[in-house]
């Protein structure tokens, strides 16, 4: 146990530290602290030392070295069972300090503003406070360290079941919170500085690239049973909805491919704004849908791929009321995504104990955002890492140029820009067949474009068939065609012409854009391009 008879604080952050200083006083602990934070606290009627007077050097340099002092260093790293290191404190007036509480200068949030400069930025670098952290963590056997004010009750609840000692295994628990800060620290200063130009004006990509994620839970097993996994959640998370932040309301133990699946799932409903299901299976969407109400857009979205569907992830972005809820348990689904449950629904959901359900915001339409690093991508591969930005872009109907000689008709504008939506996040090569906002067929992950449109035309038939419907011969006929990339030949144009659709929208931009248009003219057919590429790999 680390019996605490003085501490030195310095903090930006000042939340909850009156109450917690309080506490420490009680066990008649020193005080010592520095500028604002001295200030603070003795305008709480807080006892402190100011660390001039300790060290007995004056601060200096417009406060850049206050706590930069052997007596200050010393007294942390001094090992306290060591012989030698007791003798030369007492031989240079050097005593003990036992507790550290120190948060860093907000560097991060100062050069998050887009105003900020180069200037600003510098003087947000903290020196000292990284150097207390560091010198007292090394030492956590004797020194409890403190970096995060959400540990202020945690240390206060320890030392009133010992008698005001903090005990090993808690201070090597700050101290590995401790060196996770300084390392986050130091990171966001390497990443901001490493990513200005010769003119100072930073840019998106760093020419060092430093990350730090949290762990968030261990899986049982990756992506197979013969994997090891864990889900890290990446840096500002906390202040988004995300899968790091959903709350799990019920069911099994995530597992690694649910995550990834229910990842799909999260980012392809956040495209929409009117009520709409989406699910998906092995990262590719198998049925999406849109409609005045959850039940029947949901219903909508089953039926498009029921085989599919079987043991698939469900996301819904509004809540998950009764009669939706009776739905969704006569299909066998590993995971349910949705802003809420109501009460019947988490009864009736229940009875499937298995099904895991995920409670988290659903941002709908949200655009393309600012750049940052919460919102890149990031793929491994040996030797290396690709980064880019996420593809968040978003189809505004100014950009869409019609090619052909027909213009699409109101519903056939409205399918597009819906098959659009979900064609950016199938596997690419991807095909989408869509009708009255509804998925009819998806063809995703073929080597071959017109390979993934006769997939999609045939899960089509399936689908009819499984269901019973009439049009099981032309079971897309009058819909509209999504594909991710160009066309590089007519024939996957008339392919889609032959089995019924009406419309294509597609990037454009191939050497044979010509011909693909003459064959949508020759068929009647309307034909958009977006001039933007959704290639996902």
């Amino acid at each position: 146990m680390a019996i605490i008879k003085r501490a030195l604080i310095s903090v930006s952050d000042k939340s909850g530290l009156a109450e917690f200083v309080a506490g420490l006083v009680s066990y008649g602990i020193e005080i010592l602290s520095t500028g604002g934070t001295a200030r603070a606290l003795q305008k709480q009627g807080i006892a402190v030392r100011d660390v001039a007077d300790f060290t007995g050097f004056p601060e200096m340099l417009d406060g850049r070295v206050k706590t930069l002092h052997p007596k200050i260093h010393g007294g942390l790293l001094g090992v306290r069972d060591n012989p030698a290191h007791l003798a030369q404190m007492a031989e240079h007036g050097i005593v003990p300090i036992d507790m550290v509480v120190v948060n860093l200068y907000p560097f991060e949030s100062t050069v998050a503003r887009t105003e900020c400069t180069l200037e600003e930025a510098i003087e947000n670098i903290d020196i000292g406070g990284p150097s207390l952290l560091r010198s007292a963590a090394k030492n956590y056997r004797s020194v409890t360290v403190i970096v995060d004010p959400q540990d202020y009750s945690l240390v206060l609840a320890e030392m009133a079941a010992n008698g005001g000692a903090v005990s090993v295994e808690r201070n090597a628990a700050l101290a590995r919170t401790c060196f996770a800060r300084t390392a986050a620290y130091d990171g966001a200063i390497s990443n901001w500085l490493s990513a200005l130009d010769a003119s100072g004006v930073p840019q998106l990509f760093p020419e060092t690239l430093t990350m730090q994620f949290h762990k968030r839970q261990a899986m049982r097993y990756g992506e197979n049973p013969h994997q090891l996994a864990a889900f890290y959640a990446e840096p500002g998370s906390k202040a988004r909805p995300s899968l790091a932040t959903a709350r799990q309301i019920q069911g099994k133990e995530l597992s690694f491919n649910n995550i990834h699946d229910a990842n799909g799932a999260l980012e392809l409903i956040q495209e929409f704004q009117d009520p709409t299901v989406v699910i998906v299976k092995h990262a590719n969407p198998c049925g999406v849908a849109s409609d005045a109400d959850l039940l029947t857009a949901y219903r909508r979205a089953r039926d498009c791929d029921r085989t599919s569907a079987f043991g698939g992830i469900i996301a819904c972005n509004g809540p998950v009321g009764g009669e939706l809820a009776q739905e969704m348990i006569a299909l066998f689904v590993e995971a349910i995504i949705a802003p809420a449950f109501d009460d019947e629904a988490l009864a009736l959901l229940a009875t499937k104990k298995n099904v895991r359900l995920l409670a988290t915001q659903v941002p709908t339409g949200s655009g393309r955002p600012a750049p940052e690093w919460t919102m890149m991508e990031m793929k491994r591969v040996q030797g290396g890492l690709l980064v880019q930005e996420r593809d968040t872009l978003l189809l505004r109907k100014a950009e869409l140029q019609v090619v052909s000689l027909r213009q699409p008709t109101v519903n056939e504008l409205r399918d597009l820009h819906f098959a659009w939506k979900v064609v950016k996040h199938v596997k690419s090569n991807a095909i989408v067949y869509a009708r009255d906002e509804c998925t009819i067929g998806v063809g995703a992950g073929q080597m071959s474009r017109v390979d993934a449109s006769r997939v999609a035309v045939w899960k089509a038939g399936e689908a009819a068939r499984l269901l019973g419907r009439a049009d099981q011969e032309r079971p897309i006929a009058g819909s509209v065609l999504a594909s991710d990339a160009f066309f590089p030949f007519r024939d996957g144009v008339d392919a889609a012409a032959e089995a019924g659709a009406t419309a294509v929208i597609q990037p454009g931009g191939s050497v044979r854009d010509e011909e693909v248009i003459d064959a949508a003219n020759a068929h009647g057919m309307a034909m958009l391009f977006t001039g933007v590429r959704h290639f996902r790999h």
